[in-house]
């Protein structure tokens, strides 16, 4: 899908961070055409998840972190999508939700997967059984969102939140985020032996090496 396509786009770009946002002023990604569901065989639907899932699997992956910012609503795979990027910024104004269940359906693009690791079980399990939609401030506070930006002003408060991390070594950021993401899916003990492993990784890089001599010389690293 364009998706898809445009992520593979970016892998490919010379750049430090991406930031996705809605084309227009009311939405971020409404989520899907429920007109489209209608007839679709089991197989096909299947498929149809499983190619969700492996497109927000890339962002997830993507060589550069990436931004959601929310404008507006961003309901069902729309939310989903965001759950996949890196960071989370939203607008005051901006509402998210994981409305299936309201169809007698639930989430398949990796909501049920992805929104315990970030906010809990109990209010994963609250916002997929009720389907109710958690706005702005209420997003921020479970930790859903990371921060609130202005909507007049959304995308340049984007841009500085992106320049935050932007200007440290990609290879840094790609292996802390790795260590933190591997974190949720093994024992304490376990997490540290890798932890261990990636840091020492880290340090072999020319960016540490950069890094560590532009510190002794008290200048601003170059990565």
């Amino acid at each position: 899908g364009e998706i898809s396509d445009a992520i593979d786009a970016v892998e490919r770009m010379d750049v430090r961070a991406l930031i996705i946002t809605g084309a227009g002023e009311k939405a971020f990604c409404a989520g899907a055409d429920v007109k489209e569901m209608v007839g679709i065989d089991l197989i096909s639907k299947k498929r149809k998840a499983e190619r969700g899932q492996s497109t927000f699997a890339k962002l997830d992956q993507l060589r550069v972190p990436s931004v959601a910012l929310i404008n507006g609503y961003a309901f069902g795979g729309g939310l989903e999508l965001a759950l996949a990027s890196t960071f989370r910024l939203a607008t005051p104004r901006a509402a998210v939700a994981l409305p299936e269940i309201k169809l007698g359906l639930m989430p398949g693009y990796g909501g049920t997967q992805r929104l315990p690791r970030i906010v809990g079980e109990a209010r994963a399990l609250e916002m997929i059984m009720t389907g109710r939609t958690v706005r702005a401030e209420e997003a921020q506070a479970i930790g859903l969102i990371h921060r609130l930006v202005s909507e007049d002003n959304r995308l340049a408060e984007a841009f500085a939140f992106a320049r935050e991390f932007s200007k440290f070594s990609l290879v840094a950021l790609g292996y802390a985020r790795e260590a933190v993401q591997r974190a949720l899916s093994t024992t304490l003990q376990d997490g540290l032996k890798i932890e261990a492993e990636i840091s020492t990784l880290a340090f072999q890089s020319k960016d540490a090496q950069e890094g560590i001599t532009a510190f002794i010389e008290k200048r601003t690293p170059n990565f």
